[in-house]
């Protein structure tokens, strides 16, 4: 066994594979960007190394400044984890050049499985059944047209290279097929740099199973089970169980021998998962599945399969790594019980799911035997705008699929973030909907429930009410510790009831409270609304503000000095703030400029997302505030807007 690695990687899947790492006496070093100096992988690892600014392509991409890295610690090996460098050929190379063991596939295996369009070749070389489709070289636009159409509508285009639906587009009919087409390769080319596709037949009702396999590289390999990961949105996974929902035994035989046959078709070595679309219609089918592609590294869903199999996949990948035989064969690896995985992301799907960062003021996850939290931030951290917005896995076991669904959705209810928005209350929502618990679910469940899953929230005017209450009384307890009864602003009388507005911001809304002082005390209201009883509302004190949560939902209240909301002069409507932490890309207007309502302003850049911002109203810019290549946080003035007159 290695007696030290380094993990290029940051965040949870750091941390997880540190715990594995240190439980087989490794030394193990973390690599961190600016933008994570003292994050928690740092702070588990035996080592930290500084491997540049917070950019990824500066950073955590950058191979030669990981090897130069694990060079200079003494690191035996470099152990991915997910994303970055995982699926980089070069990079696995270069590790091998400078005598550094790369934990994971070879190069060919890597390039091999990393083209759509060359794997499913391959693969039907193999004998793995391949969705119906086009898959060569030629790519001009009648051709492919041609193709779709002997295909069958509907049909699904898809970038030969990347995932994460990027490049990806579904075709329903011919006359919309060119347009869709030059979407999807416009998109492959600025995602991947390669705007070649490839056709498939769409098939309708999928379910999105996947196989764990591994492989010695040495020409053996076996499989761990499936997993089912069709709760998607965006074509991103959101819920993934194991093992999945009515799999029968011979379906699962078949797609597991296909899974293994795929992995020994490039001679694989380590963890891989071999991802299957499947016709749930009639039920999940023998010859009811066909391969997609296959995943040359861990997955970042691969507690559930620990948790019904009793493995540590990690563990595996060091062993096989280190020249080891696998450490069972397929007759030892054994199934038991149900596990459920859920993706905890710091996003708003009350607001398109935008990124949300910022500090994590609170943070309490569920305990239990049966549950698992895998995260790579603790109490006090704060959620960086440059990476994934995921904040924890919330993982769970249970003796069947009942009993975990249920499980999880306790521990979704008692996990309690305060700073940045989440999207637990959805997460709670989708494992709670009656049609996914009756397994009447595809990858399309999320988008037709959307509205259903993203319910009203739960906070409202008695909410804001609390938290103003509560910042006039530390605004009362703050004058009394300075100890001059003159100064005093609890608005105390003997006579009359005395009423004051008190202006606030909620969420960056403005909102006026009523507070009245008369002898029985001080009542709080908001559109006549009385401040809410605590009961199961939590208050945080961010020192500017508080947050009011409240069953996984939140508001941020903070006073207003109405002199200073004067000064601002947005008119009510024109002046344009950031939606969210980030870099703005594209500033698309300047001053003196006339636009329209709806016409683009600028661009952000946040977590792997762009998000456009247009003009509210019709007017003449008076400011802009910010330019191309700015870092600017949620809420800033960007733009100003002189709204045009009506009438």
């Amino acid at each position: 066994m290695f007696s030290s690695v380094l993990i290029a990687n940051r965040g949870e899947i750091a941390c997880r594979i540190i715990v594995t790492a240190r439980a087989l006496g490794m030394r193990t070093i973390a690599v961190y960007s600016d933008a994570d100096f003292e994050a928690r992988h740092c702070r588990l690892a035996d080592e930290a190394v500084r491997i540049g600014p917070a950019a990824p392509s500066e950073s955590y991409l950058a191979a030669d400044k990981v090897i130069a890295a694990a060079r200079e610690t003494g690191a035996e090996c470099i152990h991915p984890g997910y994303g970055f460098l995982s699926e980089n050929a070069e990079f696995a190379e270069k590790c091998a050049a400078a005598g550094i063991v790369f934990v994971g596939p070879t190069p060919e295996a890597i390039r091999a499985m990393g083209l759509k369009d060359g794997a499913k070749a391959l693969m039907q070389e193999a004998g793995v059944p391949v969705v119906p489709g086009y898959h060569g070289d030629r790519q001009d636009l009648e051709f492919l047209r041609r193709k779709a159409y002997e295909i069958g509508y509907p049909v699904l285009i898809k970038a030969v290279a990347g995932g994460g639906g990027k490049g990806m587009r579904r075709v329903d009919k011919a006359i919309a097929f060119d347009a869709a087409l030059e979407a999807a390769a416009r998109e492959a080319r600025n995602a991947f740099g390669n705007p070649h596709v490839l056709i498939e037949k769409f098939i309708t009702n999928p379910r999105h199973v996947e196989v764990q396999v591994f492989g010695d590289g040495k020409g053996d390999a076996i499989h761990l089970f499936e997993r089912d990961c069709s709760l998607q949105r965006r074509h991103q996974k959101v819920v993934e169980e194991a093992p999945a929902p009515d799999m029968p035994p011979e379906t699962r035989a078949a797609m597991g021998a296909a899974a293994v046959a795929a992995a020994k078709a490039v001679g694989y070595r380590g963890a891989g998962t071999v991802e299957f679309i499947a016709d749930g219609s009639g039920g999940l089918k023998p010859d009811g599945f066909w391969f997609m592609e296959m995943n040359t590294r861990l997955q970042v869903e691969h507690p559930v399969t620990e948790l019904v199999t009793g493995e540590d996949l990690v563990e595996w990948q060091f062993r096989v790594a280190a020249g080891e035989g696998l450490p069972r064969t397929q007759e030892q690896v054994r199934l038991a019980g149900h596990s459920i995985e859920a993706r905890l992301y710091a996003e708003d799907p009350s607001n398109g799911f935008l990124p949300s960062t910022g500090r994590i003021w609170k943070l309490d996850f569920p305990e239990g035997e049966t549950v698992r939290v895998d995260t790579g931030v603790e109490e006090g951290d704060t959620v960086s705008a440059s990476y994934d917005p995921m904040i924890a896995k919330i993982v769970v076991w249970g003796e069947d699929r009942d009993d975990a669904l249920d499980r999880l959705s306790g521990a979704l209810g008692s996990t309690l973030v305060a700073g940045p928005r989440t999207n637990a209350r959805f997460l709670k929502a989708l494992v709670d909907h009656p049609d996914f618990r009756g397994r009447r679910f595809d990858t399309g469940f999320i988008d037709r429930h959307i509205a259903a899953l993203i319910q009203t929230p739960v906070t409202g005017s008695a909410d804001i009410a609390l938290g103003a209450r509560f910042l006039v009384l530390r605004g009362i307890a703050a004058t009394a510790e300075a100890g001059s009864p003159w100064d005093a602003v609890d608005g105390f009388t003997n006579g009359p009831a005395r009423v004051r507005g008190l202006p606030l911001r909620v969420d960056g809304e403005d909102v006026m409270a009523n507070v009245v002082w008369s002898e029985d005390g001080m009542t709080v209201s908001v559109d006549g609304e009385a401040a809410a009883e605590e009961g199961n509302r939590e208050l945080i004190d961010t020192g500017s503000s508080v947050l009011v949560v409240c069953y996984g939902a939140q508001i941020e209240v903070e006073l207003v000095d109405p002199l200073l909301a004067d000064a601002e002069g947005e008119g009510g409507h024109g002046t344009v703030r950031a939606p969210m932490t980030g870099k703005v890309i594209a500033m698309h207007v300047s001053a003196g400029e006339t636009v329209k309502r709806g016409a683009p302003l600028f661009a952000i850049e946040a977590m792997k997302m762009e998000h456009a911002v247009a003009a509210p109203v019709d007017g003449v810019v008076e400011e802009v505030l910010a330019a191309s290549g700015d870092q600017v946080g949620e809420r800033d003035r960007i733009v100003v807007i002189a709204e045009a007159e009506t009438g």
